[in-house]
């Protein structure tokens, strides 16, 4: 599902769950979060890259494993899920994410959570949480205005429409575009920039670019695991699932 490998002071973890399309499921979520623990505490380690398998990024979150039931439930989902969130941003490696055809979702979420975002010029970006009847997470509400400006983050995430890499590079979104199938090699040189770089400063420097990310995601905590209550989202799994439209209500 995950696997890691390196490339000089280069980290290299890859997404591999191909018949999901490198959906992040909470098991996917939980290897991320225990290989970059191992990371940070590794010195021969000066950054990492995050791509996914088989030509996708990600397609988002595991919509078939979202079973939370009640507000409890969705609470500690969300205490776990926001470890992914913390072990990345807060980590002192630089991270960059090295982006091939969708980037959906929390896949997008993941993407934002990197320092560094390498598209291939075919990656397609959307974000489509309120078609399953949620709002975005994994830190996205808090990171997307950051990169992007609030007026066009708002519109990304109320109206959840496709764009291309062209479209993501004009607004901000993504800092390069490089051709089809080579995001990899150029993420890969960029990140070997790091090995002739003090590791402290770019440690302290993303520390103090992470202020407010963890107000952001104790209030993302509470109104994701609310919504995973309501029928709303049930109705939009199941449209999801059974490939129709939904039909919400508004509860």
């Amino acid at each position: 599902m995950l696997h890691e490998e390196r490339d000089g002071a280069t980290a290299i973890l890859t997404l591999d769950y191909p018949e999901r399309r490198n959906a992040l499921a909470m098991p996917m979520r939980v290897k991320i979060i225990e290989a970059m623990d191992q990371i940070e505490s590794d010195t021969s380690v000066r950054a990492v890259v995050i791509v996914g398998g088989n030509g996708v990024f990600s397609a988002g979150g595991d919509i078939s494993g979202m079973n939370a039931t009640d507000l409890a439930f969705g609470r500690d989902r969300f205490r776990k899920t926001h470890d992914l969130v913390k072990a990345l941003v807060h980590s002192s490696k630089p991270v960059i994410a090295a982006v091939e055809g969708w980037c959906v979702g929390a896949g997008m979420s993941l993407a934002l959570c990197c320092d560094t975002i390498i598209s291939s010029s075919g990656a397609k970006f959307m974000t489509g949480f309120g078609k399953i009847g949620l709002m975005a997470d994994l830190g996205l509400p808090h990171l997307l205005p950051l990169r992007v400006g609030y007026g066009r983050a708002k519109q990304i995430l109320l109206y959840g429409e496709q764009f291309d890499a062209a479209e993501a590079l004009r607004i901000g979104l993504v800092d390069h575009v490089v051709p089809e199938g080579t995001a990899l090699a150029e993420a890969k040189k960029r990140a070997a920039l790091f090995a002739d770089m003090a590791p402290l400063p770019i440690a302290l420097t993303k520390e103090y670019m992470a202020r407010g990310l963890d107000d952001a995601l104790a209030l993302e905590r509470d109104y994701q695991a609310t919504l995973f209550t309501t029928a709303d989202h049930q109705e939009g799994k199941a449209a999801f699932l059974g490939k129709r439209k939904p039909n919400f209500t508004g509860v």
